[in-house]
């Protein structure tokens, strides 16, 4: 399936169906993210149940620390 992630397209297997299993595949660790998905903030907690579909754009921000 084909999305749009963070302004490129960006091609998925057809097993990701939920915004978890997206985001595990991006390797990104354990680290905390937000997420939009076509214009709409999607809650950490709505992530294992949230749809990925084809032609989705979806923003993902890694949450970072600092001072």
């Amino acid at each position: 399936m084909k999305i749009t992630l963070n302004g490129k397209s960006h091609e998925l297997s057809e097993d990701v169906a939920t915004v978890s299993q997206m985001i595990a595949g991006l390797e990104i660790g354990e680290q905390p993210v937000l997420v939009e998905r076509n214009g709409e903030a999607v809650l950490a907690r709505e992530f294992d149940s949230e749809p990925v579909s084809d032609g989705d754009v979806i923003e993902v921000i890694r949450m970072v620390a600092g001072g």
